[in-house]
């Protein structure tokens, strides 16, 4: 493509690839914090003591992957458009990657209910949002790679 910034070479190549390292990395948080949910959803369901340290850490990077993602995927935005010529969403990866933004942001939302205790917040919601996230963030991550220069 002749507008593509990043297929000549240079700086704009080494910058096409700081989307996908930082979403390499924030996706490595979210996976951190959905693995140490499954430990509490574990132990919760066997009816075993709620380990404090472990809902400290799920809290701790699950809040972390959370407000990375979205800087994240407004920085794909921007290199779509800016360093590659394309449509902001003209892609499967765009628009995977926003469905995989809303269930993200949508289970936190919904955890952040868990971690204020707001009545008729149920954790099988949440983790039901969180898991489809993780998937959905694979299916972002193998369509985002063919887009690499």
């Amino acid at each position: 493509m002749e507008n593509d910034l990043a297929a000549q070479g240079g700086v704009a190549r080494a910058l096409a690839y700081l989307h996908p390292l930082f979403m390499l990395a924030s996706l490595a948080l979210a996976l951190l914090a959905l693995r140490a949910g499954l430990a509490l959803r574990r132990s919760r369901r066997s009816g075993a003591r709620r380990e404090g340290r472990v809902l400290a850490r799920h809290l701790r990077l699950a809040k972390l992957a959370v407000t990375l993602l979205p800087i994240g995927f407004a920085a794909g935005i921007g290199s779509a458009v800016l360093l590659r010529g394309w449509d902001a969403l003209g892609s499967a990866h765009g628009w995977i990657s926003s469905a995989t933004l809303s269930l993200f942001l949508a289970a936190a939302w919904l955890g952040r209910g868990l971690e204020r205790r707001r009545p008729g917040a149920a954790p099988d919601p949440h983790a039901l949002l969180a898991l489809l996230a993780a998937l959905c963030a694979a299916a972002s991550l193998f369509t985002g790679f063919v887009l690499l220069p």
